[in-house]
């Protein structure tokens, strides 16, 4: 069945790769996007009749209560993302993340869908050995990673919507951001052969930008039976600590240097594992490995040469 789809922020990092294939599945799409980052990561679809876009600010409600009018589903990313760029803009990260949230819940009718990403920092810091669910309790310790529990938490209100908790994300984009940890790595692998990083031992979850797009598709094929609720997304077999991430990123490239620093803090405090085993259960599997992420990267950053594709 095809839908009548709308993408808030849908030029950015994962619109960039969600929306195309949101079209060649045949459904219709609107993005609204500020592009404030002068991207034109959307240009190659621009063809297709199935595609329109327009400028503007998911804060505003007027433009929203036009934009919904037809609209079976709505997929709101756009977002201020990471706890560096929301620490510099909090008044915009509210707004943006949690407020605009609230006010497109309130444009919608019962019936219109909603597909949400938010981040699985909402964990804040686990317990050793222990695998955070979508029971464990939620403790955000960054300004990103409180309003988007509280954005959450709206949208579940309302039953009608899906919520994905997204591990640390990793891949090539048409609008690529270079501050993802496992983009960051790699990027200073490939450019500068060597890396200090601190907090070494602090784990988290990883997931490759493509299934990330697979996970919403897999929701929308999937809604009734998963509606209302919260599910983790990540690789399950990839729960690593920065050392053994970079490990991993040695081993493609074997002269990387890894040294370690004793100051430095991660504003997030991100320090959790992560089961993935309820998503699963729908019958979501990831298809894209770290090592696979890795190799595409390498080959990515062989195109891309300066720092114009970060967040921060």
């Amino acid at each position: 069945m095809n839908y009548n789809i709308l993408v808030t922020g849908g030029a950015g990092y994962l619109g960039s790769i969600l929306v195309p294939e949101l079209l060649k599945l045949g459904h219709k799409v609107t993005v609204l996007d500020t592009f404030i980052f002068g991207q034109n990561s959307l240009a190659d679809v621009c063809f297709m009749d199935n595609f329109n876009v327009v400028r503007g600010d998911a804060r505003d409600v007027n433009l929203l209560k036009k934009l919904t009018k037809d609209i079976d589903i709505v997929i709101p990313l756009a977002a201020l993302v990471g706890a560096p760029l929301c620490n510099r803009d909090e008044i915009g990260t509210i707004t943006i993340n949690r407020d605009a949230i609230e006010t497109l819940c309130k444009v919608l009718s019962k019936e219109q869908r909603i597909l949400m990403p938010v981040t699985n920092s909402g964990y804040g810091i686990g317990q050793d050995g222990v695998y955070c669910t979508e029971e464990t309790p939620l403790n955000p310790i960054s300004t990103y990673g409180k309003t988007k529990v509280e954005a959450e938490e709206i949208i579940l209100q309302r039953e009608n919507s899906i919520s994905f908790r997204l591990a640390t994300v990793f891949g090539m984009s048409p609008r690529m951001r270079l501050d993802l940890l496992v983009n960051d790595f790699t990027y200073r692998a490939v450019k500068d052969g060597f890396i200090v990083i601190f907090e070494g031992h602090f784990k988290r979850n990883y997931i490759h930008i493509r299934d990330v797009a697979r996970a919403f598709i897999h929701g929308i094929d999937n809604f009734d039976k998963m509606k209302g609720e919260a599910y983790n997304v990540g690789l399950s077999d990839a729960n690593l600590s920065k050392l053994e991430l970079c490990a991993k990123i040695k081993e493609h490239i074997p002269n990387f240097t890894i040294m370690e620093a004793e100051i430095g803090k991660d504003p997030d405090q991100r320090n959790y594992i992560v089961s993935n085993d309820k998503i699963e259960a729908t019958g979501f599997y990831p298809q894209f490995s770290l090592d696979m992420g890795i190799k595409e990267l390498i080959k990515g950053y062989t195109i891309i040469n300066n720092s114009k594709f970060s967040n921060v």
